[in-house]
């Protein structure tokens, strides 16, 4: 009993761990919350474009 709709791509894991890696990073560097920042934005980015991949189908 299929309805003919795929099930989306979920990006939270991603931006997740981008949000985390990128405190890591950052704090190795000495710049932890610009580390968490640029996380959350290249997190932001992937979300983006896997929603725009998922609309076109």
């Amino acid at each position: 009993m299929t309805n003919g709709k795929k099930n989306p791509t979920g990006a939270g894991a991603i931006i997740a761990f981008l949000i985390l890696a990128g405190a890591i990073a950052g704090g190795m560097l000495g710049q932890p919350s610009a580390g968490l920042l640029a996380g959350a934005a290249l997190g932001g980015v992937i979300a983006l474009l896997l929603w725009l991949r998922e609309r076109g189908q």
